[in-house]
């Protein structure tokens, strides 16, 4: 459900320069589903991806307890969120699930834990106890 939750976000990124469309649904712990496709700018470095325009999303409607993040990318088997978007994820959401595949296809799984460990934090207790589940 989420995968094509995110292929359907994908259809709807904006992505004029790469030609790289990457689509993300991002599921709270309450159970609703934010989306976002990556936005592109002509000044490279003020692109946004899509994990980050569907968790900007939910946070900006109240949101701060997510459970999984699904991500499509271009016709890629597998798209992980790049190292920005899973820094920001982990301010949130540290153990969140990470699932990417094309609908219909096979599907990949990871924590974001696993795939930034040791993420930036301001305190670093805080963190420890996040990675922990407490």
């Amino acid at each position: 459900m989420l995968i094509a939750r995110a292929a359907a976000a994908q259809e709807k990124a904006y992505a004029p320069y790469s030609q790289f469309p990457v689509g993300a649904a991002l599921l709270t712990a309450a159970g609703k589903v934010y989306t976002g496709g990556n936005i592109e700018n002509a000044s490279y470095s003020l692109t946004t991806c899509a994990e980050r325009v569907a968790l900007f999303q939910a946070v900006a409607a109240g949101e701060r307890d997510f459970v999984a993040l699904a991500v499509v990318g271009g016709d890629l088997a597998a798209c992980f969120p790049c190292g920005a978007c899973r820094q920001v994820l982990a301010e949130f959401a540290p153990r969140l699930e990470i699932i990417t595949g094309q609908p219909g296809g096979p599907i990949r799984q990871r924590r974001l834990d696993a795939l930034l460990p040791d993420a930036f934090a301001l305190d670093p207790h805080a963190a420890d106890a996040a990675s922990a589940g407490g």
